[in-house]
């Protein structure tokens, strides 16, 4: 099992929490012993997946816009969009 948690100051130490639904789910006790998989939480950064999708190349700038846009309209705001294209072509 993988959890996300934050690490937090315990004295001279890093102490980290488990989640009560883990605890729950698990079964763990109070001095119990558990193995934790300790691993650095890696930040995405646009550098890192810049060129990783060739797919998108051919599509021209406004071509991704659209396609973006497409989530946040409503069906009647993309209705009215389809219908100023036709009118503006």
């Amino acid at each position: 099992m993988e959890i996300e948690t934050l690490t937090r100051k315990w004295g001279n130490s890093i102490a980290i929490i488990i989640p009560s639904r883990i605890v729950d789910q698990e079964k763990i006790k109070e001095n119990q012993e558990v193995i934790v998989k300790v691993e650095k939480k890696k930040v995405l950064l646009v550098k890192d997946v810049f060129g990783k999708f060739p797919q998108l190349r051919k599509w021209s700038a406004q071509e991704l816009k659209d396609e973006a846009r497409a989530g946040w309209l409503s069906k009647s705001d993309r209705e009215r969009e389809e219908e100023w294209k036709r009118k503006n072509k």
